[in-house]
């Protein structure tokens, strides 16, 4: 993405494209635990800046934006083509952008007369925050909004359940996207856990059907979906209690030395 969304050329010698960085609270989070200042640099970033701060104009400077396809980062969008700030621009998206939105940056490129700095576009499926080589976190600026008090709130809609899910289900398949691996779900029935396993499995399934756009073809999906390799997803909803099974042996020797 930082070498826009080209891959880089191994023991190359020359200074990279000299570039800058936009991203929204949400790449922010994403790119901070993976990326230093000093590795940025290295690829080519001069300057790092959120999407809704004060930005001057540097009209010979191209810019990769990193940011949720939000109506409000959009608008700010629209208005950097409008303003001319940055040579060319690259799009990249956290989740996918839907038709509408895409049509918006549209009309406002022609608007601009800003249609061929548009250099490129992309989905990236990187809703989700990484923390370690094997663990990672739900990609949320609002943690009230996915949290297990929300969810578990007695005065809640259906609307507001409905959201909560998505949020959650969208995360899990940027996740799977990025991994090129198609999970075989298990989940406890009748939780919130369970309706997390069917929205994700129609969306996959959706998306697998869908031969010609399928995220999960080619060389993303390594030994192909029906490979004997593939992930084991387990949701668990949290009022069942999973610390006792994972610290404690189910042995007479561990029963008894719990009584005596």
């Amino acid at each position: 993405m930082l070498n826009f969304n080209v891959p880089p050329v191994k023991n190359s010698t020359g200074e990279p494209v000299w570039k800058v960085l936009i991203y929204d609270r949400f790449g922010q989070d994403i790119i901070s635990p993976l990326l230093s200042v000093k590795e940025l640099r290295d690829m080519g970033i001069t300057l790092h800046l959120l999407l809704h701060s004060d930005r001057d104009a540097i009209p010979d400077v191209p810019a990769v934006y990193f940011v949720m396809p939000t109506e409000e980062n959009i608008d700010r969008m629209c208005q950097d083509l409008r303003n001319q700030l940055y040579e060319s621009y690259y799009l990249n998206f956290i989740s996918a952008i839907s038709r509408s939105k895409l049509e918006d940056i549209a009309n406002a490129a022609i608007g601009a007369n800003a249609v061929t700095q548009v250099a490129k576009v992309f989905d990236q499926y990187l809703n989700f925050i990484t923390l370690e080589d094997d663990m990672f976190v739900l990609c949320n600026q609002n943690k009230e909004l996915v949290s297990y008090r929300a969810i578990n709130q007695p005065d809640i809609t259906d609307t507001e359940m409905e959201t909560i899910m998505d949020t959650i289900v969208d995360s899990l398949f940027c996740f799977f996207v990025t991994l090129g691996a198609i999970p075989i779900i298990r989940c406890s029935r009748g939780t919130a856990a369970e309706m997390v396993a069917v929205k994700l499995d129609k969306k996959l399934r959706e998306n697998l059907r869908d031969a010609r756009n399928s995220l999960f073809t080619g060389d993303t999906l390594g030994a192909g979906q029906f490979s004997f390799q593939r992930p084991l997803l387990v949701l668990v909803d949290r009022n069942i209690d999973l610390a006792t099974p994972l610290h404690h042996t189910w042995t007479y020797q561990a029963l008894v030395h719990d009584v005596l």
